[in-house]
């Protein structure tokens, strides 16, 4: 990993140190059972407890062997003594390796699981806040109809909710081992040992393995791995697009002491946002790879092997951070209610031509005619810069069919956001106090 961009927690999971820790732990589980079950003496099973290694060692082993388990096995088993040729007793190399990388996967989604759990509690602190500001809707890039700003950080609260219950599901997907033998046949130790030792480690038994576990388990995870950093890249992409000079209604925070541009002084560039996106298109190609790693040859080959080392723990790692980030950016964003409040009326109010299509319609004009007459009015509100509601009181074909009241009705914007507060109830954030009348605008 590139430590640039890791936190120490997530980051210790995938160390040599780590790994080799959970390979031990694995050997030990099998050695206390097999004691247990009569497989090897209890003599040695008991000194392979207190059984320790060295990574100077496995590395020079290694370079004999060109073998890594068979390294850690003969490290192990050194000052064992004649107790060390029960190291590894009936194993092959991927019943300890697939199982060790069960236990570091759900830890390691755990620790994602919990900074989402931040993100969203920020989301909806966001959404709460300016649940009644309204700011204008973009579709295609164009105004199209007023939302209110917290509506959209409600759609980060709730996609991230789904974030949060699709880890979940990866990391009980993920929680399998193994230790059925070179083929998934259970030939040199029973069913039995590989029932007891899961249980022991927090892990469910592979109903049915061959050498290692099936890699759609490890697709699945980086998948779901690579929609969140894929929900995580539509924030960032949000807000970034929102930042744009011409638009300016929110910005990621700018510390005190940070530089925007080597060049140019005035620059506040949205950096995290733009890290959190370029992270998130290297998670969603180690996506792929775990896609391919799945047709494994017969009962096994070793092309998952290298890529696993890489994808596995970098996915994990960038993700964690990316979460993060995104979580100091939405804790920390500055949101401009005044430029939205600008930004709303920039179009002259054109926003409102549905809702003038529609009360025609139901005043008795056609909705092709309704629709072309409002086309009409709302393109010669943007070539004259006047806005549509003037240029609809003026208008001799609207008037006749609809009172002044009625338009008025017509053009208040608290009836285009009306139904704000059920979106919110819908999603189980409680009702609060306006802090944003919308009828003000």
């Amino acid at each position: 990993m590139i430590t640039r961009y890791t936190f120490p927690e997530m980051s210790r999971l995938w160390t040599e140190q780590a790994k080799f820790e959970s390979w031990l732990l694995v050997e030990k589980t099998v050695a206390g059972v097999q004691a247990q079950l009569g497989i090897i003496p209890r003599s040695a099973a008991r000194l392979i407890q207190r059984a320790t290694f060295s990574i100077p060692e496995i590395e020079e082993y290694e370079r004999e062997t060109n073998h890594d388990v068979i390294a850690f096995v003969r490290s192990v088993s050194k000052n064992l003594g004649s107790a060390g040729r029960y190291v590894h007793y009936g194993l092959t190399s991927y019943d300890v390796v697939d199982t060790a990388l069960a236990l570091r996967c759900v830890e390691a989604l755990k620790l994602i699981e919990n900074e989402l759990g931040r993100l969203q509690k920020e989301c909806g602190r966001l959404a709460q806040r300016y649940r009644h500001t309204p700011m204008i809707g973009r579709t295609h890039g164009m105004h199209a109809e007023p939302i209110t700003f917290g509506l959209k950080c409600l759609s980060w609260y709730s996609e991230t909710g789904r974030c949060i219950t699709n880890v979940a599901k990866a990391r009980t997907e993920i929680g399998y081992g193994k230790l059925s033998g070179a083929v998934g046949s259970y030939a040199q130790l029973p069913v039995q040992v590989e029932e007891i030792v899961m249980r022991r480690l927090g892990l469910k038994s592979e109903p049915v393995s061959t050498q290692v576990v099936p890699r759609d388990r490890h697709a699945l995870m980086l998948c779901t791995l690579a929609i969140v950093a894929a929900s995580l890249e539509r924030m960032a992409t949000e807000i970034r697009n929102l930042q744009r000079t011409e638009i300016g209604e929110v910005a990621e925070p700018f510390s005190k002491g940070q530089r925007g541009s080597s060049a140019m002084p005035h620059k506040k560039n949205p950096i995290i946002c733009e890290r959190v996106v370029s992270l998130a298109r290297v998670i969603r190609s180690y996506a792929l790879v775990s896609l391919e790693n799945v047709p494994l040859w017969h009962e096994r080959d070793l092309t998952n092997s290298a890529a696993e080392r890489i994808i596995i723990p970098e996915s994990c790692t960038y993700l964690h951070y990316i979460v993060r980030k995104m979580t100091g950016v939405i804790s920390g964003l500055v949101v401009n209610t005044e430029r939205m409040q600008e930004n709303l009326v920039r179009s002259g109010c054109v926003f409102f031509s549905q809702s003038l299509m529609l009360e025609l319609v139901n005043a008795g004009m056609s909705r092709d005619k309704a629709y072309e007459l409002v086309q009409s009015l709302a393109f010669g509100s943007l070539k004259e810069k006047t806005d549509l509601p003037s240029l609809a009181f003026a208008n001799p074909e609207v008037t006749r069919l609809l009172k002044p009241r009625q338009l008025k009705k017509v053009f208040d914007v608290k009836n285009l956001l009306n139904q704000v507060d059920r979106v919110f109830k819908r999603c189980g954030i409680p009702l609060a106090d306006r802090n944003t009348d919308a009828s003000a605008h």
